[in-house]
């Protein structure tokens, strides 16, 4: 086994760009694209939360985070406002309009976890869930350490 198929970091690249390519095109009927679909996630489980927030829980650069909720908020599937807390800041809500693909939406994510664990019992599934998640945890500590 050569070095380079043993590498975790290689297979999570190569999962990350077929994810990619996969939610691309089945969100391409509703004009989103995987970059906008992960704030759409995040604002289904907490609406109504600043620009920084969203910056800052999914850990993408503010620009990106802009690009994103502005694509969004031109095909209506959110809105922003002045924070009246701080003038200088947005809140995000989703629209109605978003409100009404979640169903959609999470059957297209559902649908991902189905093909990528094809085969797998639920123990392995359960199994592979958590050591991503410690293994997103160890690279996050890391990253903040170096």
């Amino acid at each position: 086994m050569s070095c380079h198929s043993s590498s975790i970091g290689r297979w999570v690249s190569v999962l990350y760009r077929y994810s990619q390519c996969y939610f691309d095109k089945k969100l391409e009927p509703f004009n989103l694209g995987s970059g906008q679909f992960i704030f759409l996630v995040v604002l289904f489980e907490k609406d109504k939360v600043s620009q920084e927030f969203l910056t800052n829980l999914l850990d993408i650069d503010k620009a990106t985070t802009a690009r994103a909720i502005r694509k969004l908020e031109e095909n209506g599937y959110v809105k922003r406002s002045i924070d009246p807390k701080d003038k200088r800041a947005r809140i995000v809500s989703i629209t109605e309009k978003a409100f009404a693909l979640k169903p959609q939406l999470k059957q297209i994510s559902e649908q991902w976890t189905d093909i990528l664990t094809k085969g797998f019992n639920r123990e392995e599934r359960e199994l592979v869930l958590k050591l991503l998640e410690q293994m997103a945890e160890n690279a996050a500590s890391t990253v903040t350490e170096v």
